[in-house]
């Protein structure tokens, strides 16, 4: 007679087989359902939401018994997110597919509902794709990437000249994983990057791939020095509504704004003054107060703004890092030991 499992784990949105079989060979004592007929179809490589279709009665009743057997979770059920708690008790650990969780987890109060569970995000895993949309933003007003695509839109051939990003400064709001990745490239281009955390104690700015680092305190007075501001913190208390219509004053004339964190860092209104009189020159923006941007939001027909629909951190690599971040959790877990990416529920990341 075999011995029962050690740990069972479910995956509650949808893999690649071949990630499916990286995660069951951690440890063979280790249970793995994985039933992909039960979940939500991706619209996307690494679409974790996937397709709003509805189970079956019968599917739907198979799914809540597999939740009850479940002792830890491979990302969040977004199809009984309200009644998590009660459908899944035996829980002890979730690994969510995203780094911005504190929010939702605070909302539906799990942090209260599922005392004694841990919940992991995936910080890190998304920092190579956002820091490359950051130096897409870059390059596109650097070198002029709106007025060449509006010339061609004219077929109208007219010369120009765009300027260099080297000795440009860039500050970095929200300095973790993904700020070191957007200060390593923007020093590649040659750029005085500076770096801005909640606390900075000890930090050294270099291991930071910066030219500075500052505490979330100095936010404001770094703000006229920022030729590229990057927003890549989570939405905190703390952090809401930190760039409003008096720190967007304080850049200077013709900066360039790049949200990848959240919406509600921003004062939208305000943000489209600022772009309506040029005092910006222009905005990448990832992610809004609304989502989906409402159709009549005036961001979408601004020349000077590029509108990406929440895309930034997505990529066909993504599933392989996040099995690889889940896969090195679930061997710290069975033998007892600290996991990475443990969400604060006070701070929120």
């Amino acid at each position: 007679m075999s011995d029962p499992p050690r740990l069972t784990v479910l995956i509650a949105s949808y893999l690649e087989p071949e990630h499916v079989a990286r995660i069951r060979a951690v440890d063979e004592g280790v249970h793995v359902i994985y039933e992909p007929d039960l979940l939500r179809k991706p619209r996307y490589p690494a679409d974790h939401n996937g397709m709003a279709t509805p189970r079956s009665v019968e599917d739907e009743t198979r799914w809540r018994l597999l939740l009850a057997e479940a002792d830890v979770l491979f990302d969040f059920d977004h199809t009984n997110d309200a009644d998590l708690p009660e459908l899944a008790p035996r829980v002890r650990w979730i690994q969510a597919s995203s780094a911005g969780i504190g929010q939702f987890v605070a909302r539906r109060r799990y942090h209260e509902r599922m005392k004694g569970t841990v919940f992991t995000t995936a910080s890190g895993v998304h920092a190579v794709p956002l820091a490359e949309f950051c130096a897409l933003a870059l390059l596109a007003f650097s070198r002029g990437l709106f007025r060449i695509h509006e010339l061609q839109g004219r077929k109208h051939w007219e010369r120009f000249a765009g300027t260099d990003l080297i000795g440009r400064t860039v500050v970095i709001f929200g300095h973790g994983a993904i700020g070191c990745e957007v200060g390593r490239i923007a020093r590649a281009f040659g750029m005085k990057a500076i770096g801005v955390k909640r606390s900075v104690s000890g930090g050294d700015p270099a291991a930071h791939h910066v030219d500075e680092l500052h505490p979330a305190s100095s936010f404001r007075t770094l703000l006229p020095r920022a030729e590229f501001l990057v927003l890549a913190a989570p939405h905190t208390g703390e952090t809401e509504g930190v760039l409003g219509r008096e720190e967007l004053n304080l850049m200077p004339e013709g900066a360039v704004l790049v949200n990848i964190g959240r919406g509600a860092l921003v004062d939208e209104e305000a943000l489209i003054d600022a772009l309506r009189t040029k005092h910006l020159g222009g905005a990448v923006l990832d992610v809004f107060a609304t989502e989906p941007l409402p159709i009549d939001s005036p961001l979408w027909t601004m020349p000077n703004v590029l509108v990406s629909p929440h895309s930034a951190s997505t990529s066909d690599r993504e599933n392989g890092r996040l099995t690889e971040l889940f896969c090195e959790n679930l061997g710290r877990f069975l033998r007892g030991e600290p996991l990475r990416n443990v969400l604060d529920v006070e701070r929120l990341y």
